[in-house]
């Protein structure tokens, strides 16, 4: 399934039980593990559980087996990792604590992590 059909898939099962401040992370450029993250915030434990719930089943649906889910059991933090698209479902507290799209939008891409290496080699040569 492209990237770009798998965000929509998890963005619509995430709106559909009303998840809070959706908002879709384009990483690819950040990290190898995965292409785009999405993060939602649900308003209680079982809010969080049922969306992430949610994901999961619309993606099986699809003929997609999620390679993970952890965090089902305390409900303050799920992930459900899809490959290209992982899902982050959040209690609001939790998600301003670790601040994900903070988190992301400060690091450096790969290219330029490459280029400064590329750099500092050639002046110690």
């Amino acid at each position: 399934m492209q990237t770009d059909t798998l965000k929509s898939l998890v963005v619509e099962a995430l709106e559909e039980l009303k998840a809070q401040d959706v908002i879709e992370l384009d990483v690819a450029e950040l990290t190898s593990v995965t292409d785009v993250m999405v993060v939602a915030s649900g308003t209680s434990s079982r809010h969080v559980s049922a969306l992430a719930g949610n994901v999961v089943e619309k993606a099986k649906d699809a003929g997609l087996r999620p390679l993970g889910v952890e965090g089902q059991q305390s409900g303050e933090w799920v992930l459900v990792d899809l490959g290209d698209v992982i899902a982050h479902v959040m209690m609001p507290d939790t998600r301003k604590l670790y601040d994900l799209e903070r988190l992301w939008a400060d690091l450096p891409t790969d290219s330029a992590r490459v280029g400064e290496r590329t750099d500092s080699q050639e002046l110690s040569g």
